[in-house]
């Protein structure tokens, strides 16, 4: 048994309960490793019975009365030979200058590891246990206490002289003490004692639960969280007390000090010792158990709980099974627990056997996670903590991933992290591509490749866009929509595809991407030609994009072919570039094409195609008919007898009505409205607009024996024509529809008329007045005359530099002024003066002969 466990590895993790590591999903707080070095070879050879800790170094006592000095990883530095039987405990001072030892065989020394002063003496009884004081090094600290029977505290005199005095005896062996500040704490059969050592008084008593466990088997562990806290652990309890402060009014005879428990709860297992970390503890705990089989009690591994304490009960935050060498022999005060508080270090000592416990940091915690193959979590805790991890590299990590999720299946999900994992380090996203290549999944990467910065070798995406070609026609196209042309050689990729095309010649999706590739290419004469065979609608665009129109003069009626409106749009946009001539020749066997370009020109300006007007006559006639009519008013070129023939040929009456009022054939038109439309409306509007007396006579001589047509002509002529005319000519006896409303009718009409004669009168009369008074108010208004007034004749100043000499100004309702010796004298006959300016403005040709004559 001892050999197999000294051929076991340092790694504490590979000894460690491993199927409750399995089971359990959550992640462990500590992590350990075995004390090495030195510390495996004296324990080869002796047995650990205690150790204490310093920040800078260890010390450790064994069962042969050797107690060394060891550093942080185990080696030794100094050894002392003490006693020949077991060391009970070693005590350091806060500074690591001092150190107090103790032994089965009564011994006690005190002494400087750097000094020469030193303490001897022998009991007659075994120490248990030894405490220096926490600032040893002070002359004013040279204090230490021993415990065996009694508790005895050491202090050196004035004369270097040493002298005990006993704090406490009676209740069975001393074996637990923990001194802090000022403040010793110690426990024997009975309980927990407190003594300050300022006012030389204890402050309490906290008896022990469990009175059933032996003591010596069962020891109690004390721990100081801080100088007036104090954890007590024994058997399965642990309380939590605090040394609070007595208010004066309360002091009395009793201690200036008191103690409150202010936590305390059951653990699982026994206790073998305890430890603060931050607000939580770390309990070592002795664990027995029952065999299945035999079932008999055995000692399990001990256990390392964190705990969170409550008042009256814990939380446990974890717990991990230890298997230290030769656990199975051990009893639970063969456990101790000793930590360094400034590191959060934790030391489980046992006889063969030295474990250090240390706070999980952030590469242990990306290595379980790691572990758990939860790579999309280390992946975040390696970015958020990239400054404080050590071992792990986020590119690894990440690379780990991918690799992951391949293996799971998950391509798309690997090739999307890749952009954030491998970012622009183009040497490995080529080496991730070609190892995509190897699965078969190049489609699942492509969508994720870098087309700028960086760019990789051209040779990755041809390698892809022939996958794609291969397999997946569309998808080949949406890459090469997506990708810039410069990212590949547009040569080997567009004599790919013609090979393709060889095979599938009626592919439209490969076609329109060879169009692409083409106009990547500048080869835009093919990519027009598959555009127009393809009927696409980016035709338009590209011929646009790279002025292609020398391209499309003999294409024009492919383009209207395809979509009239866009072709017919773009033609007439540039029509400096392919002239309206060349298209209509184009368009000569196509007449209806022919007819909607003409139609859209002449839209846009009625004078551009007038030489095809007489052409547009037919067209209109044979493509659009009601278009016609609008064409032959608007147009201003159109030759009307041509026009007419036509429209007779064709019987258009409407067309024919208006060519033949156009020509002055008023008549004519009238009379085909009448004969041919038999419509009295319209041959009253067209009378109406042409608004000739003679007419009204030939309508009113073709109606007078038609009555629906009189009582049109009755509702509608009393504002044009005296209806005296119709009426008198009606003959007697003939009935006429509606006769009495049409007569009402031009009674009202004419009413209306007087009505608005009237009104118009009113208001020219209102009009003529306040204009008059609007003139008059503006003729009484005077004219400010000032300096920069000037004469409109002489063009001086109208008022002279010296104000006291008399001078004269005439100043004209129209604002002209003029010095009075400027202006003429008025004549003999008009005594009247007028402004020169405002007269000569409305002077014709010849006035002055008139005048002359006058």
């Amino acid at each position: 048994m001892a050999e197999a466990e000294e051929q076991e590895t340092g790694s504490l993790e590979e000894s460690t309960d491993e199927s409750e590591e399995e089971e359990s999903e959550e992640e462990p707080k500590l992590k350990y490793e075995r004390l090495s070095n030195g510390v495996t070879e004296i324990l080869q050879k002796d047995a650990a019975s205690c150790m204490t800790v310093h920040d800078k170094f260890l010390a450790l006592g064994t069962h042969y009365g050797k107690v060394y000095l060891l550093d942080v990883q185990g080696n030794i530095t100094q050894k002392f030979d003490v006693s020949p039987v077991k060391i009970n405990q070693i005590s350091l001072d806060e500074s690591g200058e001092h150190m107090g030892v103790c032994s089965e065989d009564g011994k006690v020394q005190v002494f400087g590891l750097y000094s020469g002063e030193e303490f001897h003496e022998t009991f007659d009884c075994p120490i248990k246990i030894i405490a220096v004081h926490p600032h040893f090094v002070r002359s004013s600290c040279k204090q230490f206490v021993t415990g065996g029977k009694k508790l005895l505290l050491f202090e050196r005199s004035w004369m270097n002289r040493w002298k005990s005095v006993a704090l406490h005896e009676g209740e069975g062996n001393i074996r637990s003490v923990e001194w802090r500040g000022h403040l010793i704490a110690w426990a024997n059969n009975m309980g927990v004692k407190i003594f300050d050592v300022i006012s030389k008084q204890r402050i309490t008593n906290v008896p022990r639960d469990d009175i059933s466990l032996r003591p010596d088997m069962y020891p109690c562990s004390l721990c100081w969280k801080d100088n007036v806290t104090l954890i007590i652990g024994w058997g399965t309890s642990v309380k939590i007390c605090s040394v609070k402060e007595r208010h004066a009014s309360e002091m009395r005879d009793l201690p200036s000090r008191y103690v409150e428990i202010v936590s305390q709860f059951e653990t699982e297992f026994y206790i073998s010792g305890l430890a603060p970390l931050c607000d939580q503890l770390v309990v070592l705990s002795y664990v027995k158990e029952i065999s299945e089989k035999t079932e008999r009690e055995y000692c399990a591994r001990p256990r390392l709980d964190i705990i969170q304490p409550l008042s009256e009960t814990c939380e446990e935050i974890s717990s991990d099974a230890l298997t230290v060498r030769g656990f199975q022999e051990n009893e639970c005060r063969d456990y101790h627990l000793e930590y360094s508080e400034g590191e959060s270090l934790f030391y489980i000592v046992s006889p063969r056997d030295v474990v250090v416990a240390k706070e999980r940091d952030q590469d242990d915690h990306i290595d379980w996670l790691l572990e758990k193959k939860k790579y999309e979590e280390a992946l975040m805790a390696a970015e958020i903590s990239q400054k404080n991890i050590k071992r792990h590299k986020i590119l690894d990590i990440g690379l780990a991933y991918i690799n992951h999720l391949v293996e799971r299946g998950d391509y798309d999900i690997a090739a999307r992290k890749c952009q954030k994992i491998l970012g622009k380090n183009a040497a490995l996203w080529e080496y991730e591509v070609y190892k995509f290549k190897e699965i078969g999944q190049l489609k699942a990467i492509s969508p994720y490749l870098p087309r700028g910065d960086p760019v990789l070798k051209p040779l990755i995406y041809e390698m892809i866009l022939h996958e794609f070609l291969e397999s997946d026609d569309e998808g080949f196209a949406t890459l090469i929509r997506e990708w810039p042309g410069d990212l590949y050689n547009n040569s080997v990729i567009v004599q790919a595809v013609r090979d393709h095309l060889k095979k599938d010649s009626q592919n439209k999706t490969l076609l329109k991407t060879l169009a692409e590739l083409y106009t990547y290419d500048k080869n835009y004469g093919n990519a027009l030609e598959i555009y127009l065979t393809l009927r696409h609608k980016d035709v338009f665009q590209l011929i646009h994009k790279h002025n292609l129109f020398s391209s499309i003069k003999d294409k024009i009626v492919l383009l209207m072919d395809f979509d009239s409106e866009k072709a017919v749009d773009m033609l007439l946009d540039n029509e400096d570039k392919i002239s309206i001539k060349k298209v209509v020749e184009e368009l000569e066997d196509r007449p209806e094409l022919q007819h909607v370009y003409l139609h859209k020109l002449f839209k846009r300006d009625h004078h551009k195609g007038q030489r095809y007007h007489e052409k547009q006559i037919s067209l209109y006639a044979e493509y659009d008919r009601p278009n016609l009519l609008p064409f032959l008013r608007d147009s201003t070129h159109c030759p009307l007898e041509k026009a007419l023939e036509i429209c007779q040929q064709r019987n258009f009456v409407e067309e024919t009505v208006y060519l033949l009022s156009r020509m002055g054939n008023s008549r004519s038109a009238l009379k085909m409205i009448m004969e041919e439309l038999h419509d009295v409306d319209k041959a009253i509007e067209f009378a109406k607009e042409q608004d000739d007396g003679e007419l009204w006579e030939d309508l009113i001589l073709y109606s007078i024996d038609k009555p629906p047509f009189i009582t049109g002509l009755l509702n509608n002529i009393g504002t044009h024509v005296d209806p005296i005319l119709l009426i008198h000519r009606i003959k007697e006896g003939m009935e006429i529809p509606n006769l009495r409303d049409s007569l009402v009718k031009i009674l009202q009409d004419y009413n209306l008329q007087i009505l608005l004669r009237e009104g118009c009168k009113k208001i020219l009369v209102a009009d003529s007045l306040s204009l008059l008074k609007k003139m008059h108010r503006t003729q009484m208004k005077g004219v400010l005359v000032d300096e920069e007034n000037i004469c409109e004749s002489c063009l001086s100043p109208i008022l002279p530099s010296d104000a006291a000499k008399p001078f004269s100004v005439v100043v004209f309702h129209c604002r002209h002024m003029f010095h009075k010796e400027c202006l003429p004298m008025p004549s003999m006959n008009s005594a009247a003066q007028f402004c020169n300016i405002c007269s000569a403005k409305n002077r014709g040709p010849g006035s002055a002969i008139l005048e002359m004559k006058k």
